[in-house]
């Protein structure tokens, strides 16, 4: 059986898509890699933010489902998700943009030995960078080249994503048994899971809260997240270990820029394995992604009333010089 390689990405609801564009774009310096709609719900933009080239590992996506209320924190969610940035020196630098663009968030502190800042968006949605400068394991990716953040402290990628459970002794045995993961470290309510060649990249944090009301999904809340398999053939073999487990899958879902399959683990935590590849490039240059609405080919005769339903949002960056500051 092929393991999980680590992360593959998250995907959260936002209030709105042009101010959640402005933020990873202008605040985080994230590429908008592919700017498409929900597959099942076609009058919802669906936004990637990644690395330079859109690699695996490092998308955070985002729905903006219409008319859907603010959720609420709490326990059963997947609570935060990480940014890997390549130092602790990174962190200073992102302390004072922060404080400059006045976007909330905490003191640098140190969790499982590595140093993180957490911060928040117009939503509330729950976010933190860590830092890279003792991992060890998955590589990250490439930062946005042309974006606004100095490469030597920019967001490289995905890391540990955060799951509050109120049934740890379940979702301990689920994450060992099921999934493949070992738990390494714990602190306190603070429990570290790793797969595969490990480091940020492909580890969870498991809290175990049975403290908080039940978590109520909405914009500002994360929807799923996503683990990394190399291929069709190894996601075949994950739709049958799921399904022997007795656990209610989606089966393969062809997503085009990769394949999937969707499991819910555990209430209210929805995961995903998604393929490597294809990938981000088949139907965009290098130079332009992101910048067009782009739609996979089985929705692509339906271009003309998608484009009417969403309003349209000028995500043009060739065109533009960012000033790294």
């Amino acid at each position: 059986m092929s393991r999980l390689k680590g992360i593959h990405h998250v995907t959260a609801i936002t209030s709105s898509a042009e101010k959640n564009y402005e933020f990873f774009t202008n605040v985080l310096g994230m590429r908008l890699v592919k700017k498409t709609v929900n597959q099942d719900d076609i009058q919802t933009y669906h936004l990637f933010f990644a690395d330079d080239s859109g690699s695996p590992g490092t998308d955070m996506t985002f729905f903006d489902f219409p008319g859907i209320p603010k959720g609420t924190h709490g326990t059963n969610e997947i609570s935060k998700t990480s940014f890997r940035v390549p130092s602790d020196a990174a962190l200073n630098y992102w302390v004072k943009r922060f404080d400059r663009l006045e976007v909330k968030h905490t003191a640098i502190k140190e969790q499982f030995g590595k140093k993180t800042l957490s911060f928040v968006d117009f939503d509330d949605q729950q976010y933190q960078l860590i830092s890279d400068e003792t991992n060890k394991g998955v590589a990250s990716g490439t930062p946005w080249q042309n974006g606004p953040i100095p490469l030597e402290y920019a967001i490289t990628g995905l890391g540990p994503i955060f799951v509050r459970i109120a049934n740890f002794d379940y979702f301990k045995e689920m994450m060992e048994k099921v999934l493949l993961f070992k738990e390494i470290a714990h602190e306190g309510a603070f429990h570290l899971f790793e797969v595969g060649e490990g480091g940020n990249g492909a580890q969870v944090v498991v809290e175990y809260n049975a403290v908080l009301p039940q978590a109520q999904q909405g914009f500002g809340t994360v929807h799923h997240a996503a683990f990394r398999v190399e291929d069709r053939s190894v996601l075949e073999d994950w739709i049958g270990r799921m399904e022997g487990f007795g656990f209610q899958t989606s089966g393969f879902v062809d997503q085009y820029f990769f394949g999937s399959l969707y499991v819910r683990v555990a209430p209210q935590i929805l995961f995903e394995f998604a393929t490597d590849g294809p990938g981000f490039m088949g139907d965009e240059p290098y130079e332009t992604l992101g910048e067009k609405l782009s739609l996979p080919p089985f929705l692509e005769t339906k271009r003309e009333q998608i484009e009417k339903l969403v309003r349209p949002i000028n995500t043009v960056r060739s065109t533009i010089e960012f000033k790294k500051e």
